[in-house]
């Protein structure tokens, strides 16, 4: 085995990684999405979001993976990081750096590995946006690109600069997170040819609330209402906040039927919540259904207006759930 070997300069990268104070932090949803994403995107059994620390890579989010760290010296994306660049193995078992690598002889059984350098903003990669299969594999040019797509995506969340992709508020993608990650959907949707479709909600009578009660309590709506999404979705869906009282829910690998039964399903859980929190006040919501066609929709921002305008069309018709 070859242990990952050491950049030159690595004791300024170690220092500017301890400096963004993220190392042995809690799991956070803005990175575990990514994971997620990238685990469905790729089909792969894990993705992980992995930091290089002096001698441990530690995960920032793990999907697929039990292990919170493992060492540095037998680590795949300690030699991403010094290379500096998108490491592929297709085959781990045939490569002399790594076929008696613990983690290839052992579990996780590491067979196939792709990992993306996480730099920040002097240019230090710091660890790795990684993907990792029991089954040798390839890569070809779109699967790469996507797979820096989403690697620039945690950079930006890491470095926590002002490309933030997170509403601060109830913790769901913002319009931008959204946008980058549903632009991928759509894409593999039409290259996998499977359905995809888009719930438009949007909260019924939420100024009264927030005039009537305050804006504290007005948030609150806005949070239960993102975390009752986040509960009766799938954990694959990409939820987002677009901005005031207006989310998307995009479901992949879901008809327009199908959707509809989400939106049904998610009443249910509304009008739970309306009759168990005791509150003044009940959430109610209207919801555009709309299956993704790549004769009508030339881009995600069509998709979007489509949604918008059935749900305009359900709250007119006095389609309100709640």
């Amino acid at each position: 085995m070859n242990p990952a070997p050491i950049p030159g300069s690595d004791r300024e990268r170690v220092d500017a990684l301890h400096r963004l104070k993220v190392l042995d932090t809690p799991a956070e949803e803005r990175f575990d999405r990514l994971t997620r994403l990238a685990k469905k995107l790729f089909d792969v059994p894990i993705a992980l979001v992995s930091l290089v620390d002096e001698n441990r890579q530690w995960f920032k989010s793990r999907d697929g993976l039990d292990a919170p760290e493992t060492p540095r010296d037998i680590s795949f994306c300690g030699h991403a990081v010094y290379e500096d660049d998108l490491l592929v193995i297709n085959d781990a078992s045939l490569d002399e750096r790594f076929c008696d690598n613990p983690l290839v002889v052992g579990g996780p059984n590491i067979r196939f590995y792709a990992g993306y350098p996480l730099r920040d903003q002097d240019g230090h990669a710091l660890g790795t946006l990684c993907l990792i299969d029991r089954q040798p594999r390839y890569l070809d040019e779109y699967d790469m690109e996507s797979l820096q797509d989403l690697a620039v995506m945690a950079e930006n969340e890491l470095i926590a600069t002002k490309m933030a992709t997170v509403d601060d508020l109830t913790g769901l993608s913002n319009r931008r997170g959204f946008v980058m990650l549903a632009e991928k959907s759509l894409k593999l949707a039409e290259r996998q040819q499977y359905p995809l479709s888009l719930l438009f909600l949007d909260l019924n009578k939420f100024k009264p609330i927030n005039d009537k009660f305050g804006h504290a309590e007005g948030d609150r709506v806005l949070t239960d209402f993102a975390d009752m999404l986040k509960s009766e979705f799938r954990s694959s869906d990409i939820f987002a906040r677009l901005g005031g009282d207006e989310f998307v829910v995009l479901l992949s690998d879901t008809s327009k039927a199908g959707a509809q039964a989400g939106v049904e399903k998610f009443s249910r859980a509304v009008a739970k919540y309306n009759r168990t929190s005791s509150k003044p006040y009940e959430i109610a919501f209207s919801a555009g259904v709309v299956q993704y066609s790549r004769f009508r929709h030339d881009s995600l921002e069509a998709l979007l207006a489509d949604g918008d305008e059935m749900m305009y069309a359900a709250k007119k018709q006095g389609q309100v759930s709640r």
